[in-house]
């Protein structure tokens, strides 16, 4: 048995001795010959090495440095008996910091002070169990010292989290942004455009930053019943927030007025406290809205531009834009279904509708998959397997004719997912104007696997949207 004596600060050369040991003596095992065997055997014993090395933090023995770590604005301190070689193996901080200093202090905040044992811990054996309120804390130590595989770690876990509806959105948006994390900024940016229903009834939603609030108003991917919801979160926000008159006006301007019908229009106007307060801002959207919703669209197209936001729909709940699906053991066999849905968001159009006819396939071969029987020889060719194939999803209207002129549909499918008893929205698929189904999807899914993500209790539960589009079919004046 070794036993490793303190070493002088600045000195590395027993622990540098002992870690060229090591490493002699594990690839002399890796390449012993046992009992005459061409190859070598490979003996394992990494589990005894980590419980070694974390009994080595646990007791401290042979550590040359002190931490002291305090939290900050109060007078507690943790201390830690480490191991220069350890630290300085991971983090250049750490050696350059403790190069010829044995006992530091280091300042933290209370909450990455709480998690310091974790950090540690991670130094000596190269994992750790987090929770969700750990998770900025310890990616914050990661960052500071600069163990960039704890960094990715910590990323990874949060993505993860926000994917299954369990990070706190909100507040790990802001973080990546103080922090310029880009990947998971988007992905924080991504569950609450797809969420913003079940984030606008959260206390979540008081934490939204105005510059968060501006991102997620331009975003035509947000899902909610509708507009008139989207407006009513705007309006509680508007009330908590208590936002500069430059702010709040920028962000009234961003709902898209013509996509609420005019009577709900009458009603905010005449009940909505942000519209008695700011209305002046956007009466010349309100009127807009009217103009809209009053003529055909045809008729309004040629006098206005129909291309702006204003007039597109975002990915709407509500029955006039689309229906629920429930495939149940979806991997079993094909299914369809039909639903109808408005022609347009045009109060003109309020009564005409369009029957789309929808086909799902689990398992769709492309054509260069298609079992074929015989070559040219006659010789008998394998077929292709069933689990070659891909789920896909085919959406077409009933009919086409004189009503749709002027408009074309995007389409867009929503896969939901449980978590926490809610159903969140895990995946979104979007097909172009001109295309029947998305190319991609449900590309990576494994249907026949019971706890798929894809899967709520081996169901596939769809949302399937038609977000009308209008377009300018007469030149507008300049």
């Amino acid at each position: 048995m070794l036993r490793i004596g303190y070493s002088k600060p600045g000195s590395w050369g027993n622990f540098w001795a002992i870690l060229t040991l090591v490493g002699l003596i594990t690839r002399a095992a890796q390449r012993a010959d046992v009992s005459g065997e061409a190859a070598g055997t490979s003996i394992n014993h990494s589990q005894v090495l980590l419980q070694r090395l974390q009994e080595l933090l646990r007791r401290g023995n042979a550590s040359d440095v002190v931490l002291r770590v305090q939290a900050a604005g109060t007078d507690e301190v943790r201390v830690f008996h480490a191991h220069r070689l350890l630290l300085g193996l991971h983090s250049e901080l750490f050696r350059d910091l403790l190069s010829n200093q044995s006992e530091v202090v280091l300042q933290e905040p209370r909450d990455c002070a709480a998690v310091f044992d974790k950090f540690i811990r991670y130094l000596y054996c190269g994992e750790l169990t987090v929770l969700l309120a750990q998770a900025i804390p310890l990616h914050r130590l990661a960052t500071k010292y600069g163990v960039a595989s704890l960094q990715r770690g910590v990323a990874d876990y949060m993505r993860a989290h926000l994917a299954g509806g369990a990070g706190p959105a909100v507040g790990w948006y802001h973080y990546a942004v103080s922090t310029g994390d880009e990947v998971l900024r988007e992905s924080c940016l991504q569950f609450l455009a797809w969420n913003l229903s079940a984030v606008a009834a959260s206390a979540e939603w008081g934490a939204v930053s105005p510059e968060l609030l501006a991102q997620l108003l331009q975003r035509s991917d947000l899902v909610l019943q509708d507009e008139l919801e989207l407006f009513h979160a705007l309006e509680a926000w508007l009330g908590r927030a208590r936002p500069p008159l430059a702010v709040a006006e920028r962000a009234l301007r961003a709902i898209r007025y013509p996509m609420i019908p005019p009577a709900q229009l009458f009603q905010l106007q005449a009940r909505s406290d942000a519209l008695a307060r700011y209305g002046q801002a956007v009466a010349d959207l309100l009127l807009q809205a009217y103009q809209f919703h009053a003529a055909s669209p045809l008729h309004y197209a040629k006098f206005f531009d129909v291309n702006g936001s204003a007039f597109l729909p975002r990915n709407y709940l509500a029955p006039a834009w689309g229906a629920p699906w429930v495939i149940n053991n979806p991997a079993r066999d094909d299914r369809s279904t039909s639903f109808q849905t408005q022609l347009g968001p045009s109060g003109h159009d309020a009564g005409r509708r369009v029957t789309w006819n929808v086909l799902f396939s689990p398992r769709w071969l492309p054509v260069s998959l298609r079992p074929v029987y015989a070559d040219a020889a006659g010789t008998a060719l394998p077929a292709a397997r069933p689990e070659d194939g891909r789920p896909r999803l085919v959406v077409t209207p009933a009919s086409s004719g004189g009503d749709a002129a002027g408009v074309s549909f995007q389409k867009t499918v929503l896969v939901g997912a449980r978590q926490q008893g809610r159903l969140l929205v895990r995946h979104a698929y979007s097909f172009h104007q001109s295309s029947e189904e998305a190319g991609d999807f449900l590309v990576h899914a494994d249907l026949q696997r019971r706890n798929s993500e894809y899967l709520v209790e081996n169901a596939l539960h769809l949302h399937l949207i038609i977000k009308p589009v209008y377009h300018t079919l007469i030149r507008t004046p300049k």
